[in-house]
């Protein structure tokens, strides 16, 4: 398809405005028909240059197969220019709407016969559907009157999961025992609770008290007893849906911060050894994954998360103790995802959350108003600021007395900001194990 650029309306006025001089000036008729020959002849050899190839140039978009959520996700361009001149291009890349992007345009000059890489990210904020457009590119030669479109069909349905690259970092870092890079405290052993597994030859650096004298003697080499963790322990994760969880915070809601911690700590909790489960509920409990210690089970959990939305309606606690009561019989460790505002929300769910305290290990995990937190920080110079910061300063006082409230009963807790949610709640659960609780 054809167009015509704005460098070639401007010739065309310029044109004009000679045509009209030479109404007075006579002269300048001479000047204006050479110069409408030339803006003809010009146009013309730009469009059979441009025209003369069916397909003098060739893109492509490369798009992963599923996108992460609140991450930066990788994605590229190809140009191929198969023009025997310098081509001058503007790339215009159809976008999902989600994004809101109405600048994804790319001007630069290609040389004949070469190949060039646009790289760039996109953060998805929302689970969900995203539907990528075609890929637009205008070609001109260093003439630049016209543009020659052309469009590839790169029409492609991308869905958004849970963030699967944090997922992928924290499972490194796990595996390689670099997680205190990432802020990941290094808890010391308390406790142990050992399991025999086998006898062995001694090596050197064995501790001396695991020796079997026994084993020794009858082999006349020293050998020692290797003994396992005992783990394959449940961890659940409860997740909130109710219309506490959709305050927005850096783009994404609290829920999809509590969905995207769900899936680390799921990874995490098998690649430890645990089961890993999820609940999640609002004014009903909506699904139950019994735990379970299997590589696809990270899989399974991906797509529920997947599919999760909150309901703005209030949460339901007593349906979710009858379920958990009814469905998780063994004693489990419970990572609750939800907020509290007040003592007075906490305490309408408190008789709930001690019920599940008593039967299994209830970790409460609730956020800090980071922008209560700025403002308690910042110096007041007025009667207004003043009063504003005093509400601050109570809501900041209701979170700890929040906390003194659960303590109380042992019901541990974590108070953090939601940045810092997947760190946080890796620490404590490696406490718990570490302690053996």
């Amino acid at each position: 398809m054809l167009y015509l650029s704005p460098k070639f309306f401007k010739c065309l006025l310029l044109t004009i405005g000679l045509f009209l001089a030479a109404w007075p000036i006579p002269i300048f008729l001479i000047v204006a028909q050479a110069s409408l020959l030339l803006l003809v002849v010009f146009t013309l050899a730009e469009i059979g240059l441009l025209f003369y190839l069916k397909s003098g140039i060739t893109a492509n978009r490369l798009t992963p197969n599923k996108l992460s959520n609140g991450d930066e996700n990788p994605l590229q361009i190809d140009i191929s220019n198969h023009y025997p001149f310098k081509a001058q291009l503007e790339i215009i890349d159809e976008l999902p709407f989600q994004f809101q992007k109405r600048d994804a345009q790319y001007h630069f000059a290609l040389p004949a016969a070469d190949n060039h890489t646009i790289y760039y990210k996109l953060r998805p904020t929302e689970r969900g559907e995203y539907h990528f457009g075609k890929l637009r590119v205008f070609v001109s030669t260093f003439i630049a009157l016209v543009q020659r479109r052309y469009s590839f069909p790169e029409e492609k349905l991308v869905k958004v999961y849970p963030s699967f690259i944090q997922m992928q970092k924290f499972a490194f870092l796990a595996i390689s025992n670099q997680l205190q890079t990432q802020g990941i405290k290094k808890i010391r052993r308390i406790g142990q609770s050992m399991e025999f597994e086998q006898i062995r030859n001694y090596i050197q650096g064995d501790d001396y008290r695991t020796i079997n004298w026994k084993a020794s003697a009858r082999r006349h080499q020293l050998m020692v007893n290797q003994y396992q963790d005992d783990r394959s322990q449940a961890v659940y994760m409860l997740v909130d849906k109710g219309r506490v969880m959709k305050m927005p915070f850096n783009g994404l809601s609290l829920l999809d911060y509590a969905i995207n911690t769900s899936l680390v700590m799921s990874n995490i909790a098998i690649l430890k050894g645990d089961r890993a489960g999820l609940v999640t509920f609002s004014n009903k409990v909506d699904s139950i994954q019994a735990a379970v210690n299997k590589s696809s089970q990270v899989n399974v959990i991906q797509e529920v998360l997947y599919k999760e939305k909150s309901d703005f309606l209030e949460s339901n606690y007593q349906a979710l103790y009858q379920q958990i009561r009814q469905k998780i019989t063994r004693r489990s460790l419970l990572l609750l995802f939800s907020n509290f505002e007040s003592l007075v929300d906490l305490q309408r769910q408190l008789p709930f959350l001690r019920k599940l305290a008593k039967r299994h290990l209830l970790v409460v995990i609730f956020f800090e108003n980071t922008e209560l937190t700025q403002l308690n920080q910042q110096a007041a110079t007025n009667v207004r600021e003043v009063y504003i910061k005093t509400i601050g300063q109570k809501f900041a006082f209701e979170k700890k007395r929040i906390v003194m409230e659960l303590r109380q009963y042992g019901i541990h807790t974590i108070v953090t900001p939601p940045e810092q949610l997947t760190i946080q709640t890796i620490n404590k659960y490696l406490e718990l194990k570490q302690r053996g609780l």
